[in-house]
């Protein structure tokens, strides 16, 4: 299960939802394949063809991934994914928001929706991944508490959600923050479908 309830923004005419598992495919793989060039490069670490994304919005649907989306319309216009933790793997989080709905806070209202999501689940870690220029994002996630450190042209670490508390959740959610392209870079998810992807054409 996953919270269902509703959030509005104060900033855009939009809501924030979680989905259920039977919308999250047509409706995630549609806003990853709107991503502009520049937008899918930060999400994926790289320009990724739409038969990927497809695949990777198929496989979201299918393993238990959550997905907090904000909603302009009926269209999601950003997203926020909740992957589940692998073996002994933390859970992982990543994040995509188009650019027309950039700069207006929706970066922090998915991340504090996730987190609360997270809660819910009762994990009490979570790994996040982001691109070496995605200054925006690394800032986000460093008001969320988390614990970045750079290696191999990335910026990984942890959110430990014991250290965030709900008012300050509730206070970040409620300021304003530019996020310009803030979006969350290639995560291990991404690359096992790679894998999986370029070992099955290779063999």
């Amino acid at each position: 299960m996953v919270l269902e309830d509703t959030t509005r923004t104060k900033s855009v005419p939009g809501y924030v939802r979680t989905l259920s598992q039977q919308e999250e495919l047509p409706l995630l793989r549609d806003h990853l394949l709107r991503l502009d060039s520049a937008s899918r490069h930060d999400r994926f670490n790289g320009f990724l063809d739409d038969s990927f994304i497809e695949r990777y919005a198929a496989r979201c649907a299918e393993d238990g991934t959550v997905i907090v989306a904000y909603i302009v319309d009926g269209v999601i216009r950003g997203a926020a994914e909740l992957h589940p933790p692998e073996d002994d793997s933390l859970p992982e989080v990543a994040f995509s928001v188009e650019a027309s709905v950039r700069r207006q806070n929706v970066g922090t209202i998915l991340f504090s929706r996730l987190i609360a999501e997270a809660r819910w689940k009762g994990y009490k870690r979570l790994r996040i991944t982001t691109g070496a220029e995605n200054h925006a994002m690394r800032a986000l996630a460093r008001k969320f508490g988390a614990n970045l450190q750079f290696r191999h042209g990335e910026s990984t670490g942890t959110i430990d959600l014991a250290k965030t508390p709900e008012a300050e959740l509730a206070e970040l959610a409620a300021s304003p923050f530019t996020a310009g392209r803030a979006l969350l870079s290639f995560n291990s998810t991404c690359w096992k479908i790679i894998s999986s992807m370029y070992g099955n054409r290779a063999a």
